[in-house]
C-alpha cells in the first residue's frame, strides 16, 4: 500500500507530460492508465492486480471512444454552398 501512495504522484506527473492528441491512441493510453491506478486504487487489498487490469481494460475503452468522437476537425460553409474542413478555433 505504501509503494502505492509513493508511485501514484509519479505516475499522474508521468501522465500529465503527454501532449494531448499527439498520437493515434492518445485517449486509449490514457484512459488506460488512469483506470488501471483508479481500480489499484478501490479494489482490495488482496485484489490490486485484478482491480487495475480491469480499471485499465475499461479506462482504455472509455478513452478510444471518446477520442475516436472527437476528431478536431470543424466543417464550414461558404455563402454560395460549398464547404470545407478545417481545424476548429
Amino acid at each position: 500500500m505504501n509503494k502505492l501512495i509513493l508511485a501514484l504522484p509519479l505516475m499522474l506527473s508521468l501522465a500529465a507530460c503527454q501532449t494531448a492528441g499527439t498520437g493515434a491512441n492518445s485517449g486509449l493510453t490514457t484512459g488506460a492508465l488512469t483506470g488501471a491506478a483508479v481500480g489499484a486504487i478501490a479494489a482490495d487489498d488482496g485484489d490490486r492486480l485484478e482491480g487495475a487490469m480491469l480499471g485499465g481494460v475499461a479506462g482504455g475503452a472509455v478513452g478510444a471512444i471518446v477520442d475516436a468522437n472527437n476528431n478536431r476537425m470543424c466543417t464550414y460553409r461558404y455563402s454560395d454552398g460549398r464547404t470545407y474542413q478545417a481545424a476548429c478555433p
